[in-house]
């Protein structure tokens, strides 16, 4: 589907759901995607306040080994404090590696059983990158299911200054080290912080420049309460090759920043790691 028709898609979604949901009294059933940072929350949040879906679940991506969410590295307790506030359900999809066959085998298996509960939409907060949209749509419709953009191609300052005119609460809590260093680790989003931000990071992060800890807002009953814990690097080896074949070992890596859970904090093995 051409680029310029996909932003269109989910606006003639949402008329045909209106429709139903007048006529049949009954909205449509669905998973969200959740990764527990901003996008996510903004996006669900958005969701709900339409009124045309019924969000029978989360749906997140947890490496079992570290007990921690996928790509942003936070602990899983955090995880299972902001699907209490929300008040839905979470599925988790648990991993033990980084491959994606594991990851695509362990999510199939969960999915399915979604369907067999005759729910077939996955909604998702991703914003442009059409690889990414497409991998997900490729793998869906493998099963008989179908993804749902709400926040497709809208513009990342508008949704990142609703985010925080709507007054949600979040801090980074991963950054690529190729774009922004330690100093940004920990620290919360707001205007201030969005406007310090370099000319070539998109205001979102979409690019995978950095992620975060979503912990207060309209879409939550009760904060989240955590501190501020330890900043690691954790390096990853890519190889390049030159035009002469000679392969070069280029070292890039992530910053984390640990996000210690209040009250019943469970200690978890090993440090903050890329999983």
């Amino acid at each position: 589907m051409p680029v310029h028709c996909r932003k269109k898609t989910y606006e003639l979604l949402k008329q045909r759901l209106k429709h139903k949901t007048a006529n049949m009294g009954e909205k449509t059933k669905a998973i969200f995607c959740w990764s527990g940072g901003k996008d996510s929350s903004y996006c669900l949040n958005r969701v709900l306040s339409e009124n045309l879906f019924e969000v029978k679940y989360l749906l997140t991506t947890v490496n079992d080994t570290f007990k921690r969410i996928s790509m942003h590295g936070v602990r899983e307790e955090l995880l299972d404090r902001q699907a209490e506030s929300i008040g839905i359900p979470l599925l988790k999809v648990t991993v033990m590696e980084s491959s994606n066959d594991e990851y695509e085998k362990q999510m199939d298996a969960v999915l399915l059983k979604v369907k067999a509960e005759e729910i077939y939409n996955v909604i998702f907060g991703d914003i442009f990158l059409e690889d990414l949209r497409i991998y997900r749509e490729n793998n869906l419709a493998r099963i008989g299911m179908t993804g749902i953009f709400p926040l497709w191609k809208m513009d990342t300052a508008i949704i990142i200054n609703d985010f925080i005119r709507q007054e949600f609460k979040t801090v980074i809590c991963c950054t690529n080290g190729e774009y922004l260093g330690e100093e940004w680790v920990g620290r919360e989003i707001n205007e201030s912080l969005i406007n310090e931000l370099p000319a070539n990071i998109d205001p979102c992060g979409e690019n995978g420049e950095y992620h975060t800890f979503c912990y207060d807002g309209p879409l939550f009953k009760k904060k989240i309460d955590f501190t501020i814990g330890e900043k690691i690097f954790k390096p990853l080896e890519t190889r390049a090759t030159s035009d002469h074949t000679a392969t070069e070992i280029m070292t890039r890596g992530f910053w984390f920043c640990d996000l210690l859970p209040l009250g019943r904090a469970t200690p978890l093995p090993g440090k903050p790691v890329k999983v």
